[in-house]
Order: C-alpha cells, then structure tokens, then sequence
C-alpha cells in the first residue's frame, strides 16, 4: 500500500468519531438541563405548597390562592430555570376526604401541582418537546394566615 492513496483518512475518521463524541456529550448536558428543570418544578411545587399552608387564602366564596403567592412560589419571576408560569401553578384547598374545600374552616389539605411544563429537548441533529409529569405536593394546613394578632396575608 502505497501512503500517498490514504492522504486524508485520519480527518475522515475524525470527523466520524467527533460526530458521534460531540452528539454523546450535547446529550449528556440535555439530560442535566432536563434533571435540573425537574428538580426546580419540584421545589416549585413544595414551596407553593408551603406557602400556601401559612398564608391568608381568599376567603370569599371558594377558597383560592391568591395570585401574588403563585408568583412568589415560582421564585418572583427569577428567570434562572425552566419557564415556569402561573398558569403552570395550580394550588387547591381541600378536606380530608380530598374534595375541594367550599369554605376556609373546611380546609384540612393543601395540595400545590405544576402540570403542562413542556420541555424542549436540543441536541444538534434532534428537537423534542417532552411533555413532564405533574408535581404535586400536598400538605396539611397549618395557620391559612391566622395568627394572634389578625390575619397575614403573603404578598
């Protein structure tokens, strides 16, 4: 064999291994961004839920979460994770026998879900859209805001 005809080859087969090197590697930093995201939804949920536990709800007619604690619990707007909206947040109030609470002194849980998060999936060569479970957190109610001195309200 004659080198003059193999002039070449080593870019060749470079640029095959770094094609499929540089896909794995791209793949392995989604799949962070995607554990990472899920773990922000999951600190989401639990701090809406925590919140929610502790502060005033609306108490005129059904109990509701108040629109300033959803942007509080999803971290005042930071924008540092995954895009995360109010509509994303659903906080619920309800009774022991978990079926939505029709007034405050029925309320005996507190159940925070983020639901609808898609997460876009990039590596060069492929784009996916996952749709993520739902979080969930639920928790037993604690003050609702009442305190000795009045009622505290979360904003």
């Amino acid at each position: 064999m004659n080198h003059k005809n193999q002039r070449g080859v080593y870019a060749v087969e470079f640029a095959i291994v770094a094609t499929v090197v540089f896909v794995i590697i791209f793949a392995c930093l989604e799949v962070s961004r995607l554990m990472f995201a899920y773990n922000v939804l999951t600190e989401a949920s639990r701090r809406a839920a925590r919140l929610a536990t502790v502060c005033a709800p609306d108490t005129s007619g059904n109990p509701t979460a108040p629109v300033a604690l959803q942007s509080l619990a999803l971290f005042d707007g930071a924008n540092f994770g995954p895009a995360i909206t109010n509509a994303n947040l659903n906080i619920e109030y309800l009774t022991l026998a978990g079926v939505t609470a029709t007034s405050f002194y029925d309320i005996a849980l507190v159940r925070a879900s983020i639901t609808n998060y898609q997460h876009t999936f990039v590596v060069p060569g492929i784009t996916l859209q996952i749709n993520s479970p739902d979080f969930v957190t639920t928790l037993p109610r604690e003050s609702l805001g009442a305190t000795r001195f009045g009622t505290t309200v979360c904003i």
